[in-house]
């Protein structure tokens, strides 16, 4: 007489209709909710000084932008302008070529931003997706530049520049800093994060590295395209030494070096007007952040795509 074996404890478990409990039902409790009331005081408190110490200078900068020349140097400081005045924007636009400073600006910052996010691109897609000897030795080499500060070639950068004759010129400027190793970093770990199986996909569809560049790894890879894009117009904006030591006059300084004339006037310097100037200066890459800041965060905070 054969014997029948007891059904296993697992094979009995899942022919059990499950009883959904109030526990099953329960919604997921955020992990801060029940934690120590103060260390989540702390936490705001370290919020909120963080918050005045970048939000301060920016409220005094503004501030003295609009105050009159005597309410700048009084004591006890002034908080705010007791005669509030746009004369100090006013100077700032006539006293230098403001204009011709802020056309030279937008040339260098438009020219390197699309440079560097084409090379960056390109050569973030070919260390991610072609096979080709030496690949992780090019990557390897790209993280090592990133160690390298910018000062250190400036002296080997300047001789050559100055041997080619492109001092004062925008080519001078705009090539030595058509770097691309961040913009290579960045991109390459994005596009490894990529599923692997739409890329396959477009490869046994016939897609070749232009088409799949285009059609499907550029539109999975937007938010952090945004990102590379936003960091690199904002570093460039804010340029300052090398355009220095390559410019010698206001047909190549960008608006930065500009701002420096405001600086001794009538051996005092008037600092409402060079507040104004600085004012002037951080509009245009506001307007760019505005614009990018959603896909900039998105790009700097999600994971891999998931398909």
């Amino acid at each position: 007489m054969a014997i029948l074996a007891p059904a296993s404890t697992a094979a009995v478990e899942t022919q059990r209709p499950r009883k959904k409990g109030k526990e099953e039902n329960r919604e997921e409790t955020p992990s801060y909710v029940g934690a120590n009331p103060v260390l989540l005081a702390l936490g705001y408190v370290v919020m909120a000084i963080t918050l005045v110490a970048v939000l301060l200078p920016i409220f005094w900068i503004i501030v003295t932008s609009f105050k009159e020349r005597p309410d700048i140097y009084v004591k006890p400081a002034m908080y705010w302008p007791a005669h509030p005045t746009v004369d100090n924007y006013v100077t700032a636009a006539t006293e230098i070529k403001l204009g011709t400073y802020l056309r030279n600006s937008v040339i260098i910052t438009a020219i390197l931003s699309v440079v560097e996010i084409i090379l960056g691109v390109m050569t973030a897609y070919a260390l991610a997706f072609l096979r080709f000897p030496g690949r992780n030795l090019v990557f390897v080499l790209v993280i090592a530049s990133l160690l390298v500060p910018n000062q250190i070639t400036i002296i080997s950068n300047y001789a050559l520049v100055t041997s080619l004759g492109w001092r004062n010129t925008f080519l001078g400027i705009i090539v030595p800093l058509a770097g691309v190793a961040f913009g290579a970093f960045l991109m390459r770990n994005h596009f490894m994060s990529l599923p692997r199986e739409v890329i396959e996909a477009a490869r046994m569809d016939g897609a070749g590295p232009i088409r799949m560049l285009f059609r499907v790894v550029l539109p999975m890879s937007w938010p952090t395209l945004s990102a590379f894009a936003l960091i690199t117009i904002v570093n460039e904006w804010n340029q300052y030494l090398w355009p220095f030591l390559m410019s010698d006059d206001e047909r190549t300084a960008p608006l930065q070096i500009g701002l420096t004339f405001l600086q001794n006037n009538e051996g005092m310097t008037n600092w409402g007007t060079v507040m104004a100037g600085t004012v002037l200066a951080v509009i245009p890459p506001l307007i760019v952040f505005v614009v990018l800041q959603k896909n900039m965060i998105k790009g700097l905070t999600s994971g891999a795509v998931k398909g």
